[in-house]
């Protein structure tokens, strides 16, 4: 959908980078210790240019072959739902050009975030942006700016929207789920190859101690990461506001996302099966505990 593809490129991109973070890490340390004077310009070799780098550019590849035509087909062939039932097929064309051009800058951007802060050693903060991505992503799908995202979701066009009868599970089979199932059987095992591939290629570089879980764990922590923290707490945050109001339940949903992102919270615990963070310490003097 228009309204929520930023976040989710976004969250792609951060989602590959992660899964690649310690081989990140390794050719930024190699690019450090080799004299600029050794470098040649262009050299193709150069661990440090980010442009020669073939994580980040398979990354650009998913993006633009795969994700993007894909984002490019659902908008041609069904506009309404593609647009939240907020747009028709006379959509101006620089908008549908910015949309597919997004769909890649976006996942660039998330890929070159996650990669700074694994350079940094900040390797918690680098998981963050693929929840927080999604929960952007979700909360809109779910909330929407109307509080009928779900709705909107689950009607096929705007027709259906309009006369919504509360029955979403026909949805289920209209053209737009089983076109989206058909994407998916595509989109869907490619990621899940490259983030088992590049995380277990890194297990050579990892510490000695650090989880190395195994490619059913790792597709599951994703999920989990995905689902079971970014959807979860879009739809408590969609029910708070539902039921508090929109300034006291976004400051609830924005404190139940904080307890859930903390050191020692049950993304923290996600983050250290993954290999991506150490146990929550307290500090001494201090009540406040600290990612490690």
């Amino acid at each position: 959908m228009v309204q929520v593809d930023v976040f989710w490129s976004y969250g792609l991109g951060a989602s590959m980078a992660l899964a690649a973070g310690r081989q990140l890490k390794a050719r930024r340390e190699q690019a450090a210790a080799t004299p600029p004077a050794d470098r040649l310009p262009g050299d193709p070799a150069d661990p440090g240019s980010l442009w020669r780098n073939p994580f980040f550019l398979k990354t650009i590849l998913y993006a633009a072959l795969l994700f993007a035509p894909s984002g490019a087909y659902l908008l041609w062939n069904f506009p309404d739902w593609e647009t939240m039932q907020a747009g028709t097929r006379d959509l101006p064309a620089w908008l549908v050009v910015c949309f597919a051009i997004t769909n890649v800058t976006q996942a660039m951007l998330g890929f070159w975030v996650v990669e700074r802060l694994m350079v940094a050693g900040r390797r918690y903060a680098a998981l963050l942006q693929v929840p927080l991505a999604y929960l952007g992503m979700f909360f809109i799908l779910v909330h929407g700016w109307d509080g009928t995202g779900w709705r909107r979701f689950f009607s096929p066009d705007a027709a259906h929207y309009r006369a919504w009868d509360g029955d979403w599970a026909r949805w289920l089979t209209s053209d737009v789920a089983l076109t989206l199932a058909a994407m998916g059987a595509v989109l869907l095992p490619v990621l899940f190859t490259a983030l088992v591939r590049w995380q277990r290629q890194g297990y050579a570089l990892a510490a000695d101690g650090e989880p190395r879980p195994g490619a059913a764990a790792i597709v599951a922590l994703h999920l989990a990461l995905v689902f079971g923290a970014a959807l979860s707490l879009a739809v408590a945050a969609h029910g708070l506001i539902a039921t508090l109001g929109t300034i006291p339940g976004a400051a609830a949903g924005i404190a139940l996302a904080a307890a859930a992102f903390a050191p020692g919270g049950p993304v923290h615990r996600i983050a250290r099966s993954l290999g991506w963070a150490h146990p929550a310490r307290k500090e001494q003097g201090s009540g406040a505990f600290q990612p490690a």
